[in-house]
């Protein structure tokens, strides 16, 4: 009996040797931030589509540079009135689960990601018509030209038709719903990586998927991803080895790690916009002690908390210089006429008579929703900014939880449930027109995807009627002017108050070398480990 167990686990041992090689590469990476649901469709939030970006793939992909890369889509060509996009997918691709990738699962996917639930609605037109041609072609049919449509197609994950319908999983899940669904849970992509073990805001274990259709340009077996939430923990596994990659480091720590022999902190400029907002729809706040009415509706009380706030002491005391105050609700870098805009100054008395124009002479209630596990110090800013309105009179009662909570409370699938809010973003499509029209266009999630992430439902329809020529507009100089006269009616509004661009902090073992992009994607299926 002895002998046969002394067999068995032999045997074992001689599978499981010949399942992970002996000199294994495992990745351990850490992030302030948890993977809540595998589902590609539930949460567009940078961290989780680079997650998931390891397992599933569109039909494009960016390259190192930003560029945007044919991916299953190995070409495309538009007719000459722009109305039809014919997309060639790429042969021979395999799901993790052996089905073959066709043309039923992008016009499948088209579907999905535009249904009820779905936080990815902006991806695809809501008018467009994906037509099968055959098993590797796809029209996409318009009613209007759109010479980005294929921008962010890099997070628009293609999903397995007949696995999702197979798994009662045909419906996204929505990021607030209680009970996980299956595709929550697990995973079926044509990625680089596959997902070996999940436990929701635990760990994650993704192993090499031998069978990839593209070329590795990393050496990895596996990648372990945990989420360490506390800054002083997460540096701690960094400097003991426990793990090889964090983000962010806490910009109070970055000497530190740098310090260290076998560590280094990779900083640069970052595309994100972080940014304020206001509920200027609901007729009273959800959160005030104004009632019958909604403060925030008169354009001297946006233009208050604007003012009261000093992004340079926000910059200099709880940034430490690493961000860069913004004017716009977009990078400079992405957009020709930046340089054309200044900030107003901070102007705490200004605030206080415009608030008493307002009617409000003695301030008012407010509450505020903010991300404690997003952004670079966002709840830090969150009470900074606290702080410097309640010189002007204004007390704001303060929410900060972690990002599934306050994603699913502030945003589309939570109603939207929020006064006033933090939140960052970088353009999928790295343009402008994403902007307007996804965080600063009129809110109509009943019949359009227009607004789906502006969520204090700011409207201006002479700003949309614009946003609409830009995006079929080709002439780039004619288009770039009339984006810069889109931003000047939203700042006659007052209508958001951009904070800044904060910078990228990863630190990394010395051991490990990563491309890092100004997007804030960490994707290890660039990464290389000694």
């Amino acid at each position: 009996m002895i002998r046969k167990n002394m067999m068995a686990a032999a045997a074992a041992v001689s599978l499981t040797a010949l399942a992970m090689p002996a000199f294994a590469v495992s990745l351990r990476y850490a992030n302030q931030g948890d993977l809540k649901s595998l589902d590609p469709y539930t949460l567009n939030e940078t961290t989780t589509n680079a997650h998931l970006g390891h397992v599933y793939e569109g039909l494009t992909k960016r390259g190192k540079d930003l560029a945007i890369q044919p991916a299953l889509a190995e070409r495309w060509e538009t007719s000459e009135d722009g109305l039809r996009w014919r997309i060639y997918l790429r042969k021979g691709i395999k799901f993790h689960n052996g089905n073959a990738f066709t043309a039923d699962d992008v016009v499948f996917s088209a579907d999905r990601v535009r249904a009820t639930g779905s936080n990815f609605a902006t991806r695809v037109p809501t008018s467009a018509k994906f037509v099968k041609v055959d098993d590797h072609t796809v029209d996409v049919i318009l009613t209007t030209p759109n010479p980005i449509l294929n921008s962010q197609w890099d997070t628009w994950y293609i999903m397995d038709k007949e696995w999702s319908e197979a798994n009662n999983a045909a419906a996204p899940t929505p990021a607030a719903a209680t009970t996980p669904s299956f595709a929550s849970l697990n995973a079926n992509g044509t990625g680089p990586f596959l997902i070996e073990s999940h436990q929701a805001g635990v760990k994650t274990v993704f192993k090499k998927n031998p069978s990839w259709w593209d070329k590795p340009e990393h050496n990895l077996d596996e990648i372990v991803f945990t989420p360490i939430s506390s800054d002083a923990t997460r540096v701690a596994a960094l400097l003991s080895g426990e793990v090889d990659v964090i983000e962010p480091v806490p910009l109070q720590d970055i000497q530190r790690v740098n310090s260290a022999p076998d560590k280094q902190v990779l900083t640069g400029p970052e595309l994100r916009t972080i940014f304020l907002g206001f509920d200027t729809v609901r007729d009273e706040l959800l959160s005030s002690n104004v009632k019958g009415k909604n403060p925030f509706k008169d354009v001297r009380v946006r233009e208050a908390f604007y003012k009261a706030i000093d992004m340079n002491l926000i910059r200099d005391r709880v940034m430490r210089g690493l961000s860069t105050p913004s004017a716009l609700m977009i990078a400079p870098e992405l957009f020709t006429h930046a340089k054309d805009f200044t900030r107003p100054k901070f102007d705490l008395e200004g605030a206080k008579k415009l608030l008493a124009d307002a009617g409000y002479p003695n301030g008012f209630e407010v509450g505020m929703d903010c991300p404690n596990d997003r952004y670079v110090n966002d709840e830090a800013i969150c009470q900074a900014a606290v702080s410097m309105l309640a010189r002007a009179g204004i007390k704001v009662n303060l929410t900060a939880q972690p990002k599934a909570l306050y994603f699913g409370k502030s945003g589309k699938s939570g109603g939207y449930s929020t006064s006033f809010y933090l939140l960052g973003w970088t353009p999928g499509t790295f343009d402008a027109h994403n902007v307007l029209h996804d965080i600063m266009g009129c809110r109509d999630v009943a019949t359009s995807s227009r607004g789906e992430t502006n969520y204090g439902g700011y409207c201006n329809k002479e700003l949309d009627a614009l946003t609409d020529k830009i995006l079929v507009e080709t002439d780039k100089t004619k288009r770039d002017l009339m984006i810069k006269q889109a931003f000047e009616i939203a700042m006659k509004d007052w209508s958001f108050i951009p904070v800044h661009q904060q910078a990228l902090a990863w630190g990394v073992s010395k051991k490990v070398k990563l491309v890092q992009r100004a997007d804030n994607q960490i994707l290890l299926y660039w990464a290389t480990k000694e």
